[in-house]
């Protein structure tokens, strides 16, 4: 059967993966906002935050790519009609995930101080980092849990239920930061950064929890780990390995944004810590579209349905520019109310203006290239990925914000760079994309 690319299946795929997309950064986001009102030294809170929030973020993307992996391998096998032989795949890969997490954990936790000192985080700003740090771990392994039954998920084609589940999420995840953070006189103390980390840590189980329930509830697939491994895990660990090297490189320019930024004092670290929030709340908004070429891209392929996925391309893309469009538009409308938002602190406030006008213009390139980024992992090109990210952050990321630093560019410097970056990651995608696919086309006619 022809696989459905109308522009309703598609949007019935992006709106859900959308929202569900935004669960993670929204958490993130909603300590920022939270975190920058407080009484007690809310600069180097938000400080802390933002450099804690960088390094979660690394280990959430390079373990969180079982989602892309289990998608891609998922929606081939329902492309192919195949999808018995690999039911039980997503347990055994969730057991793989969530251990390498635990492990993570156990190695990181002890040296939080050492490791937010490599960011450049000193006095106050460092331990706050480590107190955020040593309660929002935790919540590790129930994210990663999350991911893989997400992906699981979207190669079913399914992405009502993820996005159910992070609309709870969420809305846990907001009550809770409200009451920990500025407690309840008489009953519940105010924990403030604390209280942030602890919200978002109960959130990340929570949806957990529901994740587990709405996979045995609404699918074929079980949790329960058979014996021996699927035929299907080597190729699910070759792409893990890809993702994770692609990831590294991903992460080594954030690392050094900010390092960067911390560098420039804590009212630079505190705007960047608010912008580079609402990138990545923009990203995912964005990834709704990117999304949904993760899903159909996987089963066009198994099916071998290239003129539906050159028009799916097309298609995506329109979608997706005017959706980042839209996004920019606000952005720009609500420019100094966005910013207050997070804080009151005038200095901050000043630093984040002066930069947050090149988060928005960026937006549909970002929207071009993840829409690409989307359709390679959905195919399980993961190897080619990896090498564009490799490439792009050291030949392209790397130079950039030396050279910017060094002009004394400051907050600009890092924001430049990742507009150059964007667009350097996504021409190469379109270029190979469309070339490939153009010729299996005419094949197939």
């Amino acid at each position: 059967m022809k696989t459905n690319i109308s522009a309703k299946n598609i949007n019935r795929l992006a709106i859900p993966a959308l929202i569900a997309g935004i669960a993670e950064p929204l958490l993130s986001i909603t300590d920022t906002a939270i975190i920058g009102n407080i009484d007690v030294n809310p600069i180097e809170s938000l400080g802390a935050v933002g450099i804690v929030g960088t390094f979660l973020s690394m280990l959430v993307w390079v373990f969180g790519q079982s989602r892309s992996a289990i998608s891609s391998i998922v929606s081939q096998y329902l492309g192919a009609n195949k999808l018995n032989e690999i039911k039980t795949l997503p347990a055994q890969a969730i057991v793989i995930i969530v251990s390498a997490s635990l492990l993570i954990l156990g190695l990181t936790f002890p040296f939080a101080r050492e490791i937010f000192g490599l960011y450049g985080a000193e006095n106050i700003i460092l331990d706050y980092a480590v107190d955020y740090f040593e309660i929002r771990i935790f919540g590790l392994p129930f994210s990663l849990f999350v991911f893989a039954v997400f992906g699981t998920f979207r190669g079913l084609q399914n992405t009502y239920h993820p996005m159910v589940i992070a609309i709870i999420g969420a809305i846990i995840n907001v009550i809770l930061d409200i009451i920990l953070v500025y407690g309840i006189e008489g009953i519940i103390p105010a924990m403030n950064i604390k209280g942030a980390a602890y919200a978002s840590v109960i959130a990340q189980i929570s949806m957990a929890v529901l994740a587990a329930i709405y996979l045995l509830k609404k699918t074929p697939i079980s949790l329960k780990v058979v014996l021996p491994f699927n035929l299907e895990i080597k190729s699910f660990i070759n792409m893990i390995l890809h993702l994770f090297v692609r990831t590294i490189a991903l992460n080594t320019a954030l690392i050094m944004a900010v390092y960067f930024a911390t560098s420039y004092g804590k009212e630079a670290l505190a705007a960047y810590t608010i912008s580079i929030n609402i990138w990545f709340l923009c990203a995912f908004i964005i990834d709704g579209y990117a999304s949904a070429g993760n899903v159909l891209s996987g089963k066009l392929l198994g099916g071998k349905e290239y003129s539906s996925l050159l028009t799916l391309s097309s298609r995506l893309t329109k979608y997706a520019l005017f959706t980042s469009i839209s996004v920019a538009l606000i952005g720009f409308i609500f420019y100094n109310f966005i910013g207050e938002i997070f804080t009151d602190e005038q200095v901050v406030l000043d630093e984040f203006y002066s930069v947050f006008w090149i988060v928005l213009i960026q937006q549909p390139l970002c929207a071009i290239t993840f829409v690409f980024d989307g359709f390679f992992k959905g195919m399980g090109k993961m190897k080619y990925l990896r090498n564009v990210l490799l490439l792009t952050t050291g030949l392209v990321f790397i130079p950039s914000l030396l050279l910017f630093d060094y002009l004394g560019l400051n907050l600009h410097a890092i924001w430049i760079t990742f507009a150059l970056w964007v667009i350097a990651r996504g021409l190469p995608l379109v270029i190979r994309f469309r070339s490939t696919f153009s010729a299996l086309a005419e094949e197939a006619k």
